[in-house]
């Protein structure tokens, strides 16, 4: 009997990405690209790439989890103190990538970057594992360590502070949003002749352009 993920999968790969059928707007539209590749059971659907530069113009990119999307843009969470927010605290604009191999698909997005509100992140930090919640206070993220013994007292440490109780939501770390101004969607397609549709804001009306890129 034929796999019913393996069938979705071929079927996403050969569907037509056309720039007259795409949702009015790019939330709508990464909504369903998103379910899409939950439901073909891509490996980690979550997981995007965030690039930032900071006052240097140095780029610099790392792997992130996707923990929400809305009408305001895409959220992560980090240290504040780690380089990714020290940089955006410099120059506060982000790219992200999301790419899909199992479907040949690619979501890249850029904007303006601002921070959750602090009950949003004592939300999500809430409902963190409890091993997680200990990382996040004991680990001085992007510093230099001695060693990986130091990392171990210091969750030694921190365990032994929180034994018994709940940990709070630290004050060095919280979420950020990167606002959508451009979205891309990308499709790959034989002989590298792949589809790509963009979403950017309209200068003079609320609404946005959609418009066909050249592979």
């Amino acid at each position: 009997m034929a796999d019913p993920v393996d069938g979705l999968r071929e079927a996403l790969k050969a569907a037509v990405l056309d720039e007259r059928e795409v949702a009015a707007d790019p939330v709508t539209q990464f909504r369903a690209w998103y379910s899409d590749a939950e439901a073909a059971g891509v490996d980690q659907p979550e997981a995007m790439v965030l690039a930032t530069a900071g006052a240097d113009g140095r780029p610099s990119a790392r792997m992130v989890l996707l923990r929400g999307f809305d009408e305001r843009g895409f959220v992560f969470y980090t240290n504040h103190e780690s380089a990714k927010a020290r940089a955006l605290a410099e120059n506060p604009y982000a790219a992200i990538v999301f790419h899909w191999r199992e479907i040949s698909r690619q979501v890249r997005a850029t904007g303006a970057v601002t921070a959750v509100t602090r009950a949003d992140a004592a939300r999500y930090f809430a409902s963190r594992p409890r091993g997680a919640q200990l990382g996040a206070w004991s680990s001085p993220q992007s510093t230099v360590l001695a060693g990986p013994a130091e990392l171990a007292e210091r969750v030694a440490a921190t365990e032994a502070r929180f034994e018994g109780s709940e940990p709070p939501l630290p004050e060095f770390w919280g979420g950020f949003v990167v606002a959508i101004e451009t979205l891309e969607l990308w499709q790959a397609r034989d002989s590298r002749l792949h589809d790509r549709i963009r979403y950017r804001r309209a200068t003079d009306a609320d609404g946005w352009v959609i418009e066909r890129l050249a592979p």
